[in-house]
């Protein structure tokens, strides 16, 4: 454990049992959250590199414009 976690956990051991445990909840489902993107991201890597080289090669064929945000 890192010196800083370490003191964030003394920090939030101070804390009332209440807002221990929503932190704690919080703290959680954050870490749970992250290693759903990661998985995501991992499959789909040779999928968003197939898209990106599409819209490469759509620009540099000048088959795109430029988003003009003032219309979204």
């Amino acid at each position: 454990m890192t010196k800083l976690l370490k003191k964030a956990f003394e920090e939030a051991s101070k804390l009332p049992e209440l807002e221990q445990n929503a932190l704690a909840r919080w703290l959680i489902d954050e870490i749970i959250a992250e290693k759903k993107w990661e998985k995501a991201f991992a499959e789909s890597e040779d999928l968003l590199e197939k898209l990106a080289d599409e819209a490469l090669a759509e620009y540099a064929e000048g088959k795109t414009k430029l988003l003009n945000t003032t219309q979204l």
